[in-house]
């Protein structure tokens, strides 16, 4: 995780803690700049850069940090060329890391932007990782090489059309992949909060009504699970209009045609339709409400990072880059 995703555990913290923060990637390596790992006064860990190749060797000098030298300096890992298993990446990439003491009593600027993003607000960190300003962190966006930026923004919305308990099973893997959950329904019976315990909000009104209300951003996504034309019409045919990441509607390949027909009297173009993921979903296999919550997540996920949705061993790229932090580097260029 990034240091501001680890800001609601950060924000109001009184002892100083230490922090690793991945600052450059070479090959393969399972993390992207900006995942930090942190080490409490206490002990506790959060996070982690590295999924575990060399995480106890970075634990170590958070710890040493703490206690000892404080200066901001460089750490970095590449592939143990002994055995593959020596305190390096057995994946074979290198990671550039700098480690920085952290004081939110002695630092008033730093410790209002991590409780700003604890209350899921907008903020922007920037951090130098070269040179002689190496650890000076800035509340805005900085340009220049050496540079890490990142970026918090409010979590992106997924808007559940359709009380059912495909959406509950929906709802809770939206909730886990940090997303904010609405599920909308007409039918009051059906659309209560008791049936969906993971969603942040639970709606009783006509879908295409409750749409046209909302704000929605690149980063939404809409998934209906309605089954009924008097529901899914209008609504897709307000949805695909909108400039969201992610449209989505359940039904079979029959009903799928016949949605199509209907959304091209209701005026929509081919252009339009095109962005409909219908049946939604990757084949799984999947039979069960969470299966099939499953499937849907991860198209959804495919969709938001670039992902081809096949298995792995066929050869694609295992990592994608993360589009929330940016790192400007003389030797790298702009990301």
């Amino acid at each position: 995780m990034a240091m501001l995703e680890l800001a609601p555990a950060l924000a109001g913290s009184t002892e100083p803690f230490a922090a690793a923060t991945v600052v450059s990637v070479r090959g393969s390596a399972p993390r992207q700049p900006g995942a930090s790992l942190v080490v409490t006064a206490d002990g506790a860990m959060l996070g982690n850069v590295s999924g575990g190749c060399v995480d106890a060797e970075v634990y170590q000098a958070c710890q040493e940090m703490l206690t000892g030298d404080a200066a901001p300096r460089v750490l970095r890992f590449g592939y143990g060329d002994d055995t593959g298993l020596a305190a390096g990446l057995t994946c074979g990439g290198t990671i550039e890391l700098i480690l920085r003491r952290y004081d939110l009593g002695a630092e008033p600027e730093l410790a209002a932007a991590l409780a700003a993003a604890a209350r899921d607000e907008p903020v922007v960190l920037s951090t130098v990782v070269r040179g002689p300003d190496l650890g000076r962190v800035t509340v805005r966006a900085e340009d220049g090489p050496g540079v890490l930026v990142e970026r918090h923004a409010p979590a992106p919305r997924l808007l559940v059309f359709g009380a059912i308990d495909h959406a509950a099973a929906l709802a809770q893997v939206g909730a886990f992949l940090g997303y904010r959950v609405t599920v909308c329904d007409a039918r009051a019976t059906f659309a209560t909060a008791e049936r969906f315990p993971h969603a942040a909000e639970v709606v009783v009104d006509w879908p295409h009504r409750y749409l046209a209300a909302q704000r929605v951003d690149a980063r939404t996504a809409i998934c209906v699970l309605t089954h009924d034309p008097r529901f899914d019409v209008p609504l897709l045919t307000a949805a695909l209009r909108l400039p969201v990441a992610y449209v989505g509607a359940m039904g079979s390949r029959r009903t799928h045609e016949d949605r199509l027909t209907r959304l091209r009297a209701a005026g929509l173009t081919d252009a339009e339709l095109g962005r409909l993921h219908s049946p939604i979903g990757l084949d799984l296999g999947a039979r069960t409400p969470p299966e099939i919550a499953l499937s849907i997540a991860a198209e959804i996920v495919a969709q938001r990072r670039g992902g081809a949705g096949v298995p792995l061993r066929t050869g694609v790229p295992l990592h994608h880059l993360d589009r929330g932090v940016g790192i400007l580097l003389q030797d790298q260029g702009t990301r």
